[in-house]
């Protein structure tokens, strides 16, 4: 809950800010109108932490550079044709932008470019009332046009104009509402729901690197279904991602009180848990997240109704593993993040036949090898995957998979497992049976590898010997 008393006494804390007074006193100097903006706002109020600081001014672009010349230590102006120029004060960053009024011809969601007078007008052609805050510096003057005080007080996310025209203007806004419903644990007004749900065809015009930024940052909050829920119920996600809207038909043969869709979320929750308790201090695992969200994607396109009422999913991992890449590539992700969130799908079934049996050494070398990079995730990926309500069983999983990282790191402190490879590398190969570069190299080392992972490290001159007695089995 917002406490005013203390959410002025954070304004007026942010407004002595070293960089933002030298900042506002400068522009002070010049004649000019200052305010800090937006974000900065919003979270000093929330008693979060403020991260960046973006100001907005009746300067023009060509003064505001004249400005910050003098006190910063370098400045940029690549966002200069929308009236942006950037700075860095006393170690710090600040963008600087003249008064918008920008308007839009709803084929793109690239305005034409139209500077303002009023911070008043700037301020209600934000996304969000709780966005469309200004606190003017070096006064401390909060400017609050549209009700952005209103609603944090009551948790709620609505546009400063009529959602229709706002969306209309700028689709993205419909996705930021998502994140900001996740990063803010804000609920969303119905007429913007609403607004959503019926504008959500025209993020058609809207990048797919816009859309992949905005669920990037989606993920990245502590609590991301809250968000994905909206975009499910909208229908907005059918326009960039409909496999998840897909798993809501499906009922998961494993945890028969959830659909694959709830089951996913929960997934994707517990993930989160678990990478913030083994890695506390790390960045969001945008991959791992990612691979959560999608694992069971494959099951709509491999749900079978087997004999006696049974669904089945057969190959669902491999099935999901491709949808996923083909999905990602269209988001235009980077790609080491579609090899690993395609990895992950792909063998995030692999630990579950070793609940049913203990494992050989040789088999958890394979998990480990084939794993390779990905296996911290990995793990946290198999463990979230339990979601069922039986304490039997969800006891018996997890004992189980305690067991399989207890194995890996006793052989890992055996073996180097980390660097699993044969005694023998390629170029020993050659030496040893006399052949130049080829396909027998390859097979060669396959050999090895197989020794390597069935019987663990063998020394180079017992190697030597069996690659040399396979070489003339094999050629004779």
């Amino acid at each position: 809950m917002l406490n005013m008393a203390e959410g002025v006494a954070r304004l007026g804390a942010i407004a002595a800010n070293p960089v933002v007074a030298t900042v506002a006193q400068a522009f002070a100097a010049a004649g000019h109108d200052l305010s800090l903006v937006g974000g900065p706002v919003r979270d000093a109020l929330l008693g979060r932490p403020v991260h960046d600081l973006d100001f907005t001014t009746d300067a023009s672009p060509d003064e505001i550079l004249a400005i910050v010349k003098p006190i910063s230590t370098t400045h940029w102006d690549i966002g200069r044709a929308f009236g942006t120029i950037g700075a860095r004060v006393q170690g710090e960053n600040v963008e600087i932008t003249t008064y918008r009024a920008d308007e839009y011809d709803g084929v793109t969601r690239k305005p034409v470019v139209a500077f303002g007078d009023s911070l008043e007008a700037d301020l209600t052609r934000r996304d969000f009332t709780v966005n469309a805050m200004a606190l003017r510096v070096p006064q401390a003057q909060l400017v609050d046009p549209t009700g952005g005080i209103e609603d944090l007080v009551a948790g709620v996310l609505r546009t400063p104009i009529d959602p229709a025209i706002s969306f209309g203007d700028d689709p993205l806004r419909m996705l930021r509402a998502a994140r900001f419903s996740s990063q803010l644990e804000f609920e969303v007004a119905p007429e913007t729901i609403a607004a959503i749900a019926t504008l959500r065809g025209t993020l058609g015009i809207v990048s797919p690197e816009r859309i992949q930024s905005e669920l990037v940052r989606l993920l990245q909050t502590d609590d991301p279904s809250r968000g994905l829920r909206l975009l499910v119920d909208t229908g907005l996600i059918e326009e960039f991602l409909p496999e998840i809207s897909e798993l809501r038909l499906e009922t998961d043969e494993h945890h028969h009180h959830k659909d694959v869709y709830e089951h996913s979320l929960t997934v994707l929750a517990q993930a989160i848990q678990l990478e913030k308790t083994r890695f506390p201090d790390a960045e969001p695992d945008v991959a791992l997240r990612l691979a959560a969200l999608l694992h069971d994607i494959g099951k709509p396109r491999t749900r079978k109704l087997e004999p006696g009422g049974v669904v089945s999913f057969h190959h669902h991992d491999v099935v999901g593993a491709r949808m996923a890449r083909k999905r990602l590539q269209a988001l235009r992700f980077d790609n080491d993040t579609i090899a690993s969130v395609t990895q992950l799908i792909e063998q995030h079934l692999r630990f579950f036949g070793y609940a049913e049996g203990t494992w050989t050494d040789s088999a958890v070398r394979r998990y480990v090898r084939d794993a390779g990079d990905e296996l911290a995730r990995l793990h946290i990926l198999t463990r979230a995957d339990v979601t069922t309500r039986n304490r039997r069983k969800a006891a018996r999983l997890a004992g189980a998979y305690d067991d399989i990282e207890r194995r890996i790191d006793e052989l890992a402190a055996q073996e180097e497992l980390d660097s699993l490879r044969p005694a023998l590398d390629g170029n020993r190969i050659q030496e040893v049976l006399g052949i130049r570069p080829g396909r027998e190299v390859g097979e060669a080392y396959r050999f090895l590898m197989d020794i390597r992972l069935d019987e663990g490290v063998i020394s180079e001159a017992d190697a030597e010997d069996r690659l040399r007695s396979w070489w003339a089995d094999r050629s004779g």
